[in-house]
């Protein structure tokens, strides 16, 4: 965050000072949306959800050392009143962008956007200083949070931008406008909302690339038709990633090691470079490509795109998370969040973890998958099968049954379980676990899996 006086900031948002005896306190710090997160010398952003209002905290959060609160009421401490706390965190964070001009990329897709930007920070912050959407803070108020952890030294600015809807992306890039807009696919995350079709999950996603200025970089992925037909809504140049020859950024020669990471060679205009990802599945391939394709983009050598890439690790948890039991279980989690896409992946990768073990899935429902929902989730069912898995728990009622009867049909062998709750998925999976397995937990992070992975793996 660069400096601001708390009179400097009411000027920006159209705040109201109250309770505040110094409005030229400074501001030094990142803002804040959690009280527990609240940094000293920062501003705690008081937001009312539905379970929690961020009033309430505001009291606790200057006790952490915020300088002050943004807030739509009066709090009895020193407070920046404002109609509306969203909108100001937005304003704040164009003013603050404005004032020290970072190359800023978005990135947009329907699965990988976290992986991805993990990826990207990791090979940009050995060319400069660095600043990425933390987790998967992708929405209007997690953006705005990001842009204001940046400073004058900022020179890559990272931000992982979610569509929920369409629109989305129209209000995210006017906060703060990107210079490269890279679209990663089209999937059936949150169709329910968008309209019901990819074609629909595609408009809304390409309206990064339409926020591109005509000096910009739009990076899209050659393999993804509905991407690719991207390329005509944007002023910008467009650089090519994937496995197809038309791709100016692509991989050759992918394989898989032992503890399922790919390996292949990175080919793109500067040269060709050994890549052996630290994360697991053959998926992180894509994933890989769209981050090497925006760093080459910006002027970086293959060598240094493949020394980030090479050393990169996994940064955010839930998303095909490893953790080794004393008795030989590996539980990998990946219960963050799922769709058709995820699934499919993920699935796949365990297998190809697991070599000759028993697998064993633990499986709850995909959410916002509008009237295909069901079929959506048999597919998963017989892709279970069909990858022989050994053993598998559907969680919950619904839609999970569908996963389970479809598991079943397929006649490969699987034993099929179905469970009401978490609860019950914790405990028939820690009585079906034999030493050896590999457990794979999934379902979109409403269901709470998570729990069910941690408990399994035996962490607290």
């Amino acid at each position: 965050m660069i400096p601001m006086t708390l009179r400097e900031i009411a000027g920006v948002t159209g705040a109201r000072l109250a309770d505040v005896r110094d409005p030229e306190a400074p501001v030094t710090a990142p803002s804040a949306v959690d009280s527990r997160e609240v940094a000293p010398g920062g501003l705690f952003a008081a937001t009312a959800g539905a379970r929690v209002d961020g009033h309430d905290y505001a009291e606790r959060a200057v006790a952490a050392g915020a300088v002050a609160v943004l807030a739509s009421r009066p709090v009895g401490v020193p407070a920046l009143v404002v109609e509306d706390v969203q909108v100001a965190l937005g304003l704040l964070a164009r003013h603050v962008l404005g004032r020290i001009g970072p190359v800023v990329i978005g990135l947009t897709g329907s699965v990988g956007k976290t992986t991805t930007k993990d990826l990207l920070a990791q090979v940009l912050e050995r060319h400069g200083a660095t600043v990425a959407t933390d987790r998967s803070f992708n929405n209007e108020l997690g953006l705005p949070l990001t842009v204001l952890r940046a400073d004058a030294a900022t020179r890559y600015l990272v931000l992982e931008m979610g569509a929920g809807r369409k629109g989305d992306l129209t209000y995210l890039t006017g906060l703060a406008p990107p210079r490269v807009g890279l679209v990663l696919n089209v999937g059936s995350a949150h169709v329910e909302r968008m309209g019901g079709g990819l074609a629909d999950v595609a408009q809304a996603k390409g309206e990064l690339v339409e926020a591109l200025p005509p000096d910009g970089i739009a990076v899209l992925n050659a393999d993804d038709p509905y991407v690719a037909a991207m390329e005509g809504r944007t002023r910008a140049g467009v650089v090519w990633y994937g496995r197809s020859a038309r791709a100016s950024v692509r991989a050759e020669g992918v394989r898989l090691d032992d503890r399922a990471r790919a390996a292949f060679e990175l080919v793109t205009p500067s040269g060709r470079a050994a890549i052996g990802l630290g994360l697991m599945g053959e998926h992180q391939v894509g994933n890989a490509l769209a981050a090497a394709a925006v760093a080459s983009a910006l002027g970086l050598d293959v060598t240094d795109i493949a020394g980030g890439l090479n050393a990169a690790r996994r940064r955010s948890g839930g998303r095909l998370e490893i953790a080794e039991r004393p008795d030989g279980v590996t539980v990998v989690n990946d219960a963050y969040n799922a769709n058709p896409e995820s699934m499919r992946a993920g699935l796949r990768a365990v297998r190809a973890l697991a070599g000759g073990r028993r697998t064993v899935a633990v499986l709850g429902a995909m959410g916002q998958q509008a009237e295909a929902s069901r079929a959506r989730h048999a597919e998963i069912g017989a892709l279970v099968a069909e990858l022989g898995f050994g053993v598998l728990i559907a969680v919950g009622e619904g839609d999970p049954r569908a996963l389970a009867d479809a598991a079943r049909a397929a006649g490969q062998g699987v034993a099929v379980h179905t469970v009401a709750d978490v609860a019950g998925a914790i405990g028939l999976a820690g009585a079906l676990l034999e030493p050896g397995d590999v457990v794979f937990v999934k379902a979109s992070s409403e269901i709470g899996l998570s729990a069910c992975a941690r408990a399994l793996s035996g962490a607290s």
